[in-house]
């Protein structure tokens, strides 16, 4: 269930998210693992192989749910032991508290470093941990040596992703400067055996460094790339939005902490539930196959993971996870008569998406799974607001 974080747990952070998304420079930087994965396998794929998974192919998030936003044909409490109280839980001391140095944190990490822009830095010396962008042409005993030249080359100082001490020695010199590295490859050295053991120079020409720069904060700024999403329009309305989602955030996760470790669960699962998580979690990966020309079985074994049913033991515990949240929540649902159905949806869609316009996300998953998720989120502001912090 990726559609937002667990339950309330960065709820109000989604809006946020929308921005990011919208206006990141390259979505592919948050792809998957098997999304960025490019199988070597691919090309040997026929059209001809049975997927025993082709039945993905019509999967909807909203499969597992029915219409009020539970999960269908289960009770979830004969699944299910809650603790008695629930609905009034006392978490630990400074849970509703965040420092301004911490809602300062998030704005700097987790927003405008997604509006950030790379620099070419070229007043300054190199150091450690720099990426900096060089030519160099290495030669042994004054023969260049295939492999052993690049122009170009991003190279981040520390990394250890050349030979030792190629890094150290680039660390100290000034953009437009033109220099020896020497080094001496490692023996045995199975890049290329015939370099094992030899010195080697390289001339190394080191044209800037790269610094990755966030944007200023400014209310002008704010106005520009956030009012559009969040009607924010000041550096303070943005950073009390943060403050009280990170607020939120802690609470959520203190109450659904608290839950999890006191709620009893049925040693089994209902079937159509494990059914359903299965195959939410395997979705992704066969699009990716689809994507490819691949079965999911030839995909997943193409990017290691051997095959479906082994990638599905491996994710066990996450899936689980999966499904005892949504058993718990509902189990609180069923044991307080909270249903989201038509009219729930209506009153808390927008609030719960920060957006006047949902029909994107009723679209891609369907109008069941979006209420599971807006149920959810209903059951956790009750139980915050219910909740009781410890002094401190």
């Amino acid at each position: 269930m990726k559609l937002k974080h667990s339950i309330r747990a960065g709820a109000l952070m989604l809006a946020l998210s929308m921005v990011l998304v919208g206006c990141s420079k390259d979505e592919s930087q948050t792809a998957s693992t098997a999304e960025t994965s490019s199988p070597e396998s691919a090309e040997t794929a026929t059209a001809e192989t049975a997927d025993p998974y082709a039945y993905l192919a019509n999967f909807s998030f909203s499969d597992g749910f029915d219409e009020n936003g539970y999960l269908k044909d289960v009770k979830a409490l004969d699944y299910v032991t809650l603790p008695e109280d629930y609905n009034s839980l006392t978490l630990p001391a400074g849970t509703d508290t965040v420092t301004d140095e911490e809602v300062d944190s998030y704005i700097e990490s987790n927003i405008l470093a997604n509006f950030a822009t790379e620099e070419q830095v070229t007043d300054r010396a190199a150091e450690m941990g720099d990426v900096v962008n060089i030519d160099y042409v290495g030669s042994v005993d004054g023969v260049e040596f295939d492999g052993g030249s690049a122009q170009g080359y991003d190279l981040t100082l520390g990394s250890g992703s050349f030979i030792d001490d190629f890094e150290d020695q680039i660390a100290g010199h000034t953009p437009g400067e033109t220099f020896n590295v020497e080094v001496t490859f490692p023996d045995p050295y199975q890049n290329n055996p015939d370099l094992a053991g030899k010195e080697a120079v390289f001339v190394t020409t080191l044209n800037y460094i790269s610094e990755t720069v966030n944007p200023e904060l400014t209310d002008a700024w704010v106005a520009e790339n956030i009012n559009p999403y969040l009607e924010l329009t000041t550096v303070d309305s943005l950073k009390t939005y943060v403050h009280d989602s990170l607020v939120e955030s802690n609470m959520s996760n203190a109450v659904y902490q608290q839950l999890v470790e006191n709620t009893t669960f049925a040693e089994t699962y209902p079937e159509s539930a494990t059914q359903y998580f299965n195959d939410s979690f395997l979705f992704s990966y066969y699009i990716y196959a689809a994507n490819y020309g691949m079965t999911l079985d030839e995909f997943v074994a193409a990017t290691g993971y051997g095959s479906a049913e082994e990638l599905l033991t491996m994710a066990s515990s996450s899936i689980e996870s999966s499904m005892k949240q949504a058993l718990l929540m509902q189990a609180i649902a069923e044991k307080e008569g909270i249903v989201c159905d038509d009219a729930a949806l209506e009153a808390n869609i927008n609030d719960f998406f920060s957006t006047d316009d949902t029909s994107s996300y009723i679209t891609n998953y369907g109008e069941n799974y979006i209420k599971t998720n807006v149920l959810q989120d209903i059951l956790m502001r009750q139980l915050i607001a219910n909740a009781t912090v410890a002094a401190a």
